[in-house]
């Protein structure tokens, strides 16, 4: 018999009929009620053993972990909470769990030690519940971007260029470590690497996304990325994924419309469609708030806090007006700020971020014409000749959750940008071309995935919402 999934049984419309499922213990009461989870769903179904017609051997193998076959008929349950159970008639044991060392006991467990166990820790209610919600707002991405009819473009892994001039990127090459050639300077000869140059995992697809815009319109990726930051903290990995839309002929204002409207159509997708999988992540974050100090709870609930997101235009506010905002209010002129804000050209943190959008403006917030200075090359000069046509968005508990702007358009000011910076034109040369031949204003921006899931599932490291995090001194797995 084919097996059902646990959540077409809860959500079946007829019962006393004989069924067949599959899945992994996560409890055993009584000798006699299994609580059956196969991942589909956040929710158990519960299976009712006939343990005195059951054998003994077969009655101690069905421990936490185990995978099992229950065929039997799906019925009302008398047991609160629950609208159906399987009274079981036939059960196997598919594979054992030996309850001593299964490390996902039905208990608390800190996140550190499931983040040790991350083959194991999406077994767990929280985190099925996260994969289930990352899933699925991966899935909306692609649909919002294929409706608005978007072309989905693959960008290289492997590049020869930096986007953001960072300098923070994992190098690629094939040369021996232990007998690197060089050459008559003494320096690492890369002409004789696999691709014949100098070559990094990627940080964007921005650059690469551009050239495609340029002759396709509208486009976007979405793949992973790599960052060689040293950073230990709860907001930053190695490897996360990256979404970029960019579209030709749309200038800044057309850009935060686009974003704003993305970011509102992937939260309702899930929001709609992981009701079961929120409502626990929500009653999950209340809970873990309870021993916290009144001053670090959240000021909403989870999903008061999407629906925030969903019921409010955002406010659009220059950076200079934040700055004047920033330096006359309270936390600042009381020092309560860890950066103080005394002067334009500051490069805000996320504590000012999260001033502005959670007791300012009460709104979530689109700051735009940043300082040049604090700004990637490729973003358009404004006629100032200081500021650039950048943009980013600030999100309650989080900070910026997206960064973009409208492109440089121009070649002559965009290689003059280059210069100053000390970007090699002879690197970018292909890039470049797009401001040769045919160039016009466009636009777009970068989401970092993870930061969304962040948001939406109400975690607070960014270690818990990808399957395997990398991170500094840990690439496990």
């Amino acid at each position: 018999m084919k097996h059902t999934r646990v959540k077409d049984l809860l959500n079946s419309a007829t019962i006393l009929q004989t069924i067949n499922a599959k899945g992994w213990v996560r409890t055993f009461r009584n000798n006699q009620f299994i609580a059956l989870n196969d991942g589909s769903t956040i929710n158990n179904i519960q299976c009712v053993v006939d343990f005195e017609n059951t054998a003994e051997e077969t009655l101690k193998r069905i421990t936490t972990g185990a995978a099992v076959s229950v065929t039997g008929d799906l019925v009302e349950s008398k047991g609160a909470g629950q609208k159906y159970e399987i009274k079981v008639s036939k059960l196997e044991i598919l594979g054992d769990s030996d309850a001593e060392k299964f490390p996902m006991q039905p208990k608390k467990h800190s996140m550190e030690f499931l983040r040790e166990n991350a083959h194991l820790r999406v077994r767990t209610n929280a985190f099925g519940a996260i994969m289930r919600v990352r899933s699925v707002l991966s899935f909306a991405v692609h649909s919002y971007f294929q409706q608005k009819g978007f072309v989905y473009v693959n960008t290289p892994i492997i590049t020869g260029a930096d986007a953001e001039g960072a300098g923070e990127m994992f190098q690629v090459t094939a040369l021996p470590l232990d007998n690197l050639p060089k050459t008559e300077e003494g320096n690492i000869d890369y002409k004789k690497d696999f691709f014949g140059k100098h070559t990094n995992l990627t940080v964007s697809g921005q650059l690469e996304g551009e050239t495609f815009a340029m002759a396709l319109g509208q486009i976007y990726t979405f793949g992973p990325t790599f960052r060689a930051e040293n950073s230990n903290t709860s907001r930053h990995l190695a490897e996360f994924w990256m979404i970029e839309p960019e579209v030709a002929f749309n200038d800044l204002n057309d850009n935060m419309d686009l974003a704003e409207d993305f970011i509102q159509y992937v939260i309702k997708y899930a929001m709609d469609k992981c009701g079961d999988d929120l409502k626990f992540l929500e009653s999950r974050l209340l809970d873990e708030e309870k021993s916290k100090p009144q001053a670090e709870r959240s000021e909403m609930a989870l999903l008061e806090k999407l629906n925030f997101v969903l019921e409010n235009n955002f406010k659009r506010v220059s950076y200079t007006e934040a700055i004047d905002i920033l330096r006359d209010c309270t936390p600042n002129k009381k020092k309560k700020f860890q950066y103080i804000i005394n002067e334009w050209g500051a490069d805000l943190q996320s504590e000012h971020e999260r001033y502005l959008v959670e007791k300012h403006f009460k709104s979530p917030v689109i700051l735009f014409d940043y300082p040049a200075n604090i700004k990637a090359f490729y973003m358009r000069l404004n006629e100032d000749g200081k500021t650039v046509r950048a943009m980013d968005i600030l999100f309650p508990g989080i900070g910026e959750i997206v960064g973009g702007s409208q492109r440089e358009e121009r070649f002559d000011v965009l290689v003059e940008k280059m210069k100053a910076l000390g970007i090699d034109e002879e690197e970018l040369w292909w890039y470049l071309d797009t401001r040769r031949f045919g160039s016009a204003m466009h636009s777009g921006f970068g989401l970092g995935f993870e930061r969304l899931v962040l948001f939406v599932t109400g975690m607070t490291n960014i270690r818990d919402v990808i399957p395997f995090p990398r991170t500094p001194q840990n690439a496990d797995f």
